[in-house]
């Protein structure tokens, strides 16, 4: 199996539980301590998950698919829903191009309406 294949890419044979947990909790954007703690579990504790050191136990896998919005079953075995593979580095560099463009535009507006807020505002006075 080809790691580099992005149907591929999590995978039990190429990824393992602590890679696919680790993955799912960045795409969440969640960090390991916030995880941890709503979980109810120790940073470290966690971090052995991440780190293939130990496996959580059965509930504590389930509460973690519906937190990280992944099947129980891509999350143990890397089959089914889950999150997608990561994409090349030109494709994410456009991705962030266009949103960084996004931004700028959106903060351009922001500013000509609070200009328009403080005419307005100062009409009223």
């Amino acid at each position: 199996m080809d790691a580099e294949d992005p149907d591929h890419w999590f995978d039990e044979a190429v990824a393992t539980f602590g890679d696919r947990l680790s993955a799912a909790r960045d795409a969440a954007m969640h960090s390991r301590a916030s995880l941890a703690e709503k979980l109810g579990v120790a940073p470290d504790i966690y971090d052995s998950w991440e780190d293939d050191s130990a496996m959580p136990r059965a509930n504590q896998i389930q509460m973690l698919s519906g937190m990280l919005g992944v099947s129980l079953a891509w999350l143990l075995t890397g089959e089914g829903p889950g999150i997608p593979a990561p994409h090349d580095a030109a494709q994410a560099e456009a991705e962030l191009e266009r949103l960084t463009e996004d931004l700028h535009a959106t903060q351009a507006r922001m500013e000509q309406l609070e200009e328009r807020v403080r005419q307005m505002m100062l009409r009223l006075e």
